[in-house]
């Protein structure tokens, strides 16, 4: 970290090391988040970056080079795509609402139980750029049933919560990065707060 050599840095390429758990600042970082897409040529892969203080995400910052779609947020400010304020979906019910779920849980059938719960769903690759949509409300909904890391969310968490929604894991917990293990266990519901509340009793887990 030339610019900034007192921050600490975590991240899916490189090896992680446990002194950045005494740093106050943390930059968590996926350069590459979707590469199942990027190798098949799917536009669905971003580049995710987030600055981490007292475990929270105070920037962050999710970029698709394909599509110049920039989505950046700052602590106490609105978020935005390409310098334009974003904000989540106003839906109110499920059965009107579109969800986005991962191409790898559909793929392996985890999603059949849960359709008719949602007007539409939206298969859509990189964790990062789907948490990215729902806070432009071009979805209104995220629920991964899958466990996941930081780099995968945290950018995105603070970009839903500044376009006003949340993200919460499925037991309801609100997430708390640059924690000594950055794995994410028990996957994620993300949206506007009336419909994660909603959603939560059929995807809650104990």
């Amino acid at each position: 970290m030339g610019e900034f050599p007192g921050d600490g840095w975590l991240s899916e390429e490189t090896r992680d090391s446990a002194e950045r758990l005494s740093k106050n600042r943390v930059w968590v970082v996926d350069p590459l988040d979707g590469t199942r897409d990027f190798i098949a040529g799917r536009p669905e892969f971003v580049v995710s970056i987030a600055l981490v203080e007292d475990a929270k995400p105070v920037i962050g910052v999710i970029y698709n080079p394909v599509t110049g779609e920039l989505f950046t947020a700052v602590k106490d400010q609105p978020s935005r795509l390409n310098g334009s304020v974003i904000s989540c979906s106003t839906k109110q019910q499920l059965n009107e609402s579109t969800i986005y779920v991962s191409l790898s849980e559909t793929g392996a059938g985890l999603w059949k139980q849960y359709r008719d719960l949602f007007n539409r769903t939206v298969v859509c690759g990189s964790v990062a750029y789907k948490l990215a949509h729902i806070a432009a409300a071009h979805g209104d909904l995220f629920v991964s049933l899958k466990p996941k890391n930081d780099w995968d969310i945290c950018a995105g968490d603070l970009i839903v919560h500044n376009a006003g929604g949340m993200l919460i894991n499925r037991k309801s917990d609100t997430i708390r990065y640059n924690t000594a293990d950055p794995f994410i266990p028990h996957g994620l519901i993300a949206g506007p707060s009336q419909l994660v509340k909603k959603a939560l009793p059929y995807f809650k887990i104990s």
